[in-house]
């Protein structure tokens, strides 16, 4: 008998020598996260520049000819800052605001409007999300120009 890697192998019937140690072959690991893999980016801050200021002023919740609308007023730190994670920070404002905002439509109308509004309309007043538009993945949201199931009105 042989023992390789603490387990015992047994020769074929009758074989005077003993049995070749198995073939060894090497498996990555199956990965526990599906998140991606976070590449430090060239020109980022590595501390929020805006740490200690809101980001969002205030919000408001009004009446629109479709439905229901919230309005988002972001601060000057909210438009300017490039830390990349103020948007999550934004975000848990605006829901500690308005809690009943916390739907995945109206996340990725918040998302569209603080990744692309901020940079096409960067003094927009309000950001204005409506949880009346359907929920079709933020990269529809983002072909909609953030308004997903019709026009801004």
């Amino acid at each position: 008998m042989l023992t390789v890697a603490g387990i015992a192998l047994t020769a074929g019937c009758g074989a005077d020598e003993p049995a070749a140690a198995p073939p060894t072959t090497t498996v990555a690991p199956i990965p526990t996260t599906t998140a991606p893999l976070e590449l430090p980016s060239a020109g980022l801050p590595t501390v929020d520049p805006y740490a200690d200021q809101p980001l969002i002023e205030r919000t408001e919740w009004t009446a629109g000819e479709d439905g229901a609308r919230l309005l988002v007023f972001p601060t000057e730190a909210g438009r300017r800052t490039p830390f990349p994670g103020a948007e999550n920070r934004a975000w848990l404002e605006v829901l500690t605001a308005a809690p009943e905002a916390d739907t995945a439509g109206m996340y990725d109308q918040f998302r569209c409007h603080w990744v692309w509004a901020r940079l096409a309309a960067p003094n927009k007043p309000s950001w204005n999300l409506e949880p009346w538009r359907p929920a079709v993945g933020y990269d529809a949201v983002v072909q909609a120009a953030c308004n997903p199931g019709g026009p801004e009105r």
